[in-house]
């Protein structure tokens, strides 16, 4: 779907659709082919109406009485989150974290494909086997080229994080999902979403102590 040609959906929309994808998957899962806004409103977490204000960005769909059809609207979803095709996305920084996200079997069926990983030193023996090609970051820009890679995953120390970045986003990459403890600098056009365990371990302290 052309980008131009859909309504710019929040950010905290987007996150509550992939939610609602993954609750209509599982109801595929067990058989269901029809869900209410209610059932569905409530296995993700969300109040009925904000669902509704949600699924409003997707077009007018939905039997009033009925519900929704569960794979008509998981359709609909992938289409406007651009998950319906696999995506290439290349990963930068395969310490003992970005190892770990190598070992994750859970990209392909959600339309994530990794195609490489980079690293300062390829040649470094690691204890698990990687699935992917491990090159230098020699290779970075002439991989992201062949591959046409849109969207990165950075597991960089600090100090590195926005020299890789700046390389990235010359090299055409739009999506960054940073795992390094700072916060980088891009254009405008560049998203970067944050993903720092320690700050959402407080967030639940603060939660937990009130």
């Amino acid at each position: 779907m052309n980008k131009a040609a859909r309504p710019e959906i929040p950010r905290k929309t987007v996150y509550r659709l992939s939610q609602y994808l993954r609750c209509l998957q599982r109801l595929k899962g067990n058989g269901i082919q029809t869900v209410s806004s209610e059932a569905l409103a409530k296995a993700a977490g969300v109040k009925s109406t904000q669902l509704r204000k949600d699924l409003t960005y997707l077009g007018q769909f939905g039997t009033r009485g009925l519900g929704y059809d569960a794979v008509q609207l998981a359709e609909m979803i992938t289409s406007h989150l651009g998950t319906n095709r696999l995506q290439p996305v290349i990963l930068v920084g395969v310490g003992n974290l970005g190892s770990a996200l190598l070992q994750y079997r859970g990209f392909e069926p959600e339309g994530f494909e990794i195609v490489a990983a980079f690293d300062m030193d390829p040649d470094r023996t690691r204890e698990t086997p990687l699935r992917v090609p491990l090159l230098g970051m020699d290779r970075l820009e002439t991989t992201l080229s062949e591959h046409h890679v849109r969207m990165a995953i950075l597991s960089v120390p600090a100090a590195a994080a926005q020299e890789v970045t700046n390389r990235l986003v010359e090299a055409g990459v739009l999506g960054i999902l940073n795992f390094a403890p700072i916060v980088p600098v891009v254009p405008e056009h560049v998203v970067v979403n944050h993903v720092n365990l320690a700050i959402e371990l407080e967030n639940l302290s603060y939660f937990l102590n009130d």
